[in-house]
């Protein structure tokens, strides 16, 4: 298991309203396993981070809670857009935070060893840490042209920073899908490690299904 740093907070984005997965319930406060679907994805951070920050949908009456675990669990609104979403975590952070992961809570199924890669990556000195798997499907464009796969790697959460170039990178109000790219716009260097090819992001309803059978074989 990770070991806890009191320099490490990790932001957990819960504010999307997950349009493409239909029903009352957005996807992030589903309940899968006998957690929902952010609860998950709280207690991995916890055990990399000082502190977590859960970033909720406007007008949202969702509470979060400490679920028992020894760090510091707040919650703040979110934004118009996910980097929006992102930058009012940000300022929930601790200014001492020396380390800051962005984690999608409908990622609920990445491991605590993933967390724990991602904050020795950004100890190793860069700036920016994303994990990737290799793409293991054929992928064409939108034109019909077969891409080549051995060049394609596929983005996850969590990712990342150093905390004051991810302030910096976001101090620009950039907007982008993921924060790595708002780094490397600023000039800062992106490492990557080997993600999880099961860490997959809670989209669509038979998603769900594949993610609970997942976090019950835990």
């Amino acid at each position: 298991m990770p070991t806890v740093t009191g320099t490490t907070w990790t932001i957990v984005v819960a504010a999307g309203s997950g349009t493409r997965f239909g029903g009352a319930t957005p996807k992030q406060f589903l309940e899968i396993a006998r957690k929902r679907v952010v609860d998950w994805s709280v207690v991995a951070a916890s055990t990399v981070s000082a502190g977590v920050v859960v970033v909720v949908p406007q007008r949202s009456t969702v509470k979060v809670s400490a679920h028992g675990l020894n760090c510091e669990v707040v919650s703040v609104t979110g934004g118009a857009t996910r980097s929006e979403s992102v930058r009012n975590g940000l300022a929930a952070v601790p200014a001492d935070a020396e380390i800051v992961l962005v984690h999608d809570a409908a990622r609920p199924v990445a491991s605590p060893e993933l967390f724990g890669r991602v904050v020795q990556g950004v100890q190793s000195g860069v700036d920016a840490v994303v994990p990737v798997v290799d793409v293991v499907d054929t992928v064409r464009d939108t034109q019909g042209n077969t891409l080549d796969r051995s060049m394609l790697q596929a983005v996850q959460t969590p990712q990342g920073f150093s905390a004051p170039i991810l302030r910096h990178a976001h101090g620009t109000s950039g907007e982008a899908t993921d924060d790595a790219t708002l780094v490397q716009a600023v000039g800062g260097t992106v490492a990557t490690v080997l993600g999880e090819r099961w860490n997959i992001k809670v989209t669509e309803p038979d998603d769900a299904i594949v993610v609970a059978a997942l976090l019950e074989s835990r």
